[in-house]
C-alpha cells in the first residue's frame, strides 16, 4: 500500500537549517546553509547517498543503509519550488531520484524530462493535487515529501501524511528554519498525535520514524490527584 512520508534532519531542538537567507549573495555562504549542511553531513558520508550521486568514496555503514532504504522506497516525489530551482543546476543531467518529483507552486512551467527517470512535473493548483498525481505515478511503492519543510508542514496541515522521519542530529542551532512550527494551525487545545515506529541510534545521528495519526483533542490528566485510570491497592 502506498504511503505518504516525510523525512528530515534537525536539530536536538528542532531546525532543519539556519536562519532562512533571504539576499542576493552567494546560499552556499550564508548561515541557512551552515546549519543545513551541518545537519545533514551524516548523509553526504553515506556510500549509498554519494554513490546515488555518481561519487566515490563515503561510509558503508547502518547509516547508509537508512538512505540506501529511503532511495528504494520512493515510486515518486513531491517537493517545493525553492528546492526544486536551488538543486537543478547541482543535479545535473541526471538527479538522483530516479523517479517522478511533482513540484509545488504558484508559476507554471512546463515538464522537465532529465536522464536516468527523473522528470519534473510543475503543480500549480495546490499540494493535495500534486500528493494525488504523486501516488497515481509512484505505483505500490511510496510517494516521499522531500521537502522543503514548509512545504512538509503543509502535507502535516492537510492531513496528508501517513509516516515522518526525523533524523536527529546531535547539535542545537539556537535559531533557524524550524520544522514544526505555529503553522500548523492546531487549536490551543489540539495535538497531532504520532506513533514511534522504529528507532535506530548512531554516532552521527538518531533516526526515528513515526506514524502519523490525525488531529486529537488535549484532555485535562488528572491522573496526579490519584483519579488515574489505575489504584494502587496496599
Amino acid at each position: 500500500m502506498t504511503k505518504v512520508t516525510a523525512q528530515l534532519s534537525v536539530s536536538v531542538d528542532g531546525f532543519y537549517a539556519g536562519p532562512r537567507h533571504t539576499g542576493d549573495g552567494d546560499w552556499m555562504q550564508s548561515a541557512e546553509s551552515a546549519g543545513f549542511f551541518r545537519l545533514t553531513r551524516w548523509v553526504t558520508d553515506g556510500m549509498a547517498w554519494r554513490e546515488r550521486q555518481g561519487f566515490a568514496g563515503g561510509e558503508r555503514d547502518t547509516n547508509s543503509d537508512v538512505i540506501a532504504e529511503s532511495f528504494g522506497a520512493a515510486g515518486a516525489y513531491v517537493m517545493g519550488r525553492r528546492m526544486a530551482d536551488g538543486g537543478e543546476v547541482p543535479w545535473g543531467e541526471e538527479p538522483p531520484f530516479r523517479a517522478p518529483v511533482f513540484v509545488v507552486t504558484h508559476r507554471p512551467r512546463q515538464p522537465l524530462l532529465r536522464a536516468g527517470g527523473t522528470s519534473f512535473t510543475y503543480v500549480t493548483d495546490g499540494v493535495a493535487s500534486a500528493v494525488e498525481q504523486a501516488r497515481a505515478a509512484a505505483g505500490d511503492r511510496d510517494v516521499a515529501v522531500a521537502g522543503g519543510g514548509s512545504l512538509v508542514r503543509q502535507v502535516i496541515k492537510a492531513g496528508l501524511l501517513d509516516e515522518l522521519e526525523l533524523h536527529v542530529v546531535p547539535v542545537v542551532l539556537g535559531t533557524g528554519l524550524r520544522l514544526l512550527d505555529a503553522d500548523l494551525d492546531l487549536g490551543e487545545k489540539e495535538a497531532i498525535e504520532l506513533t514511534p515506529t522504529r528507532v535506530i541510534p548512531t554516532p552521527q545521528v538518531t533516526h526515528i520514524r513515526y506514524a502519523v495519526g490525525g488531529r486529537a483533542p488535549l484532555v485535562l490528566d488528572d491522573r496526579g490527584s490519584g483519579g488515574g485510570p489505575t489504584k494502587i491497592v496496599g
